[in-house]
């Protein structure tokens, strides 16, 4: 399949065509902290942990200099290309396309939307592996949203009740937008919310995704 490999591909393609200081929609970094992040997410556990782990959040930060001092920016896309090493828990078999495939393509669009690059035609076989993902992120990515929320795709005629609520906003678009949705790329994601406007608005400000 490779969906995973094709989103490293894609993600490593914006990063250098970006450049290190483009803006993403990662609040706060730029590319290059951007990279950092997908580096230390396959290599380095200690440093990822400190994400979750508030007591820890001093080594992530020193990890990340470390990794922006050691190799320069194109250098680092490059391993980042590679993929994960040997001791990483991302080279077992299965699990690179499992974990990355929705990750890299968020972080890719993260790099690509505010750059101003051109959409990006993926396919009805990618859309409808995204949307089988769905099934299972979805819940977990929007558990809190302050409403009901059903997902409906606009590519097939198919809909996802994501979560119950007496009141429930739907929204409509592509499994890909669906996820940078769910994934809390609101205002950026190609999607309609269809719902009470007040409803509609406390969701938006509310829901942060990752």
């Amino acid at each position: 399949m490779g969906f995973a490999k094709d989103e490293r591909k894609a993600l490593g393609d914006a990063l250098l065509e970006a450049g290190p200081e483009s803006p993403t929609l990662c609040e706060g970094w730029d590319a290059h902290d951007l990279a950092v992040h997908v580096w230390i997410r396959e290599n380095d556990p200690l440093a990822v942990s400190g994400a979750f782990i508030k007591p820890l959040a001093g080594v992530t930060e020193a990890r990340s200099d470390a990794v922006r001092s050691r190799w320069t920016f194109a250098e680092l896309v490059e391993r980042i290309r590679r993929g994960p090493g040997l001791a990483s828990v991302f080279a077992i078999p299965g699990l690179d396309e499992l974990a990355n495939t929705g990750e890299f393509f968020v972080h890719t669009e993260d790099v690509r939307r505010p750059a101003g690059l051109p959409p990006r035609d993926l396919g009805s076989e990618f859309e409808g592996y995204v949307a089988a993902s769905l099934e299972k992120m979805a819940k977990p990515l929007m558990r809190d949203a302050t409403c009901g929320i059903v997902f409906e795709r606009t590519d097939v005629p198919e809909t996802l009740r994501v979560k119950p609520g007496s009141s429930t906003v739907t929204v409509a678009g592509k499994p890909s937008e669906l996820l940078l949705f769910a994934f809390g790329r609101m205002a950026d994601a190609d999607v309609e919310l269809i719902g009470e406007p007040a409803t509609v608005a406390k969701l938006t400000s509310t829901h942060q995704g990752f």
